[in-house]
């Protein structure tokens, strides 16, 4: 499917992002090395989302690259070309804004993304709906984590469409999530 050429730029994404969040964690309790999230992110929209062009697949492994480290996008522009930084610039939230706001930008912008920008936001909401539920960020109270999952419905409302397998993938990962939390919360 890919030519050995494709692939070299995959292992070379894949380089550059581990060695970008190379001392980065996530915030569960255990520190999961953070390049872990997008290997997750970019496996599911391989596997259970069957996306397979090179460009969507690049820039996923590079999501969060400039939004969480000292990447930027013309850095990812000169290693892996403009079509890839454009779709990583569709998914980088503008740190310079408040959280609220960047969180409302999200579901204003989500039905406007490209359809490769939606597949990865997709894709990588999945996956934060299940480390919210399994591995969430360790200093979150209960409310927070609950509040989480209802923000990643209304920007996934504006993504539908665009991939019905990864849409099922979300789904089932947001209900997994809410009988997770649901469970916490009868225990607390």
């Amino acid at each position: 499917m890919f030519t050995d050429g494709e692939i070299t730029k995959i292992f070379r994404a894949l380089s550059f992002a581990a060695d970008k969040h190379r001392r980065q964690r996530r915030k569960d309790s255990e520190q999961t090395p953070y390049i872990n999230h997008p290997i997750k992110v970019v496996e599911t929209l391989w596997s259970q989302g069957g996306v397979h062009e090179l460009d969507v697949i690049l820039a996923c492994i590079l999501h969060d690259t400039v939004e969480d480290t000292d990447a930027s996008l013309a850095e990812i522009e000169r290693v892996f070309g403009r079509a890839v930084s454009t779709l990583v610039a569709e998914v980088t939230d503008d740190k310079s804004l408040p959280k609220p706001e960047r969180k409302r930008l999200q579901v204003e912008r989500a039905p406007q993304l490209s359809h490769g920008a939606k597949l990865i936001r997709l894709a990588d909401k999945a996956w934060n709906v299940y480390d919210v539920a399994y591995a969430p960020p360790a200093h979150w109270p209960f409310e927070r984590r609950v509040e989480y999952l209802t923000w990643t419905e209304r920007v996934v409302a504006g993504l539908r469409g665009c991939n019905s397998s990864l849409e099922d993938f979300y789904d089932a990962a947001l209900r997994d999530a809410k009988i997770r939390l649901a469970t916490d919360a009868q225990r607390a």
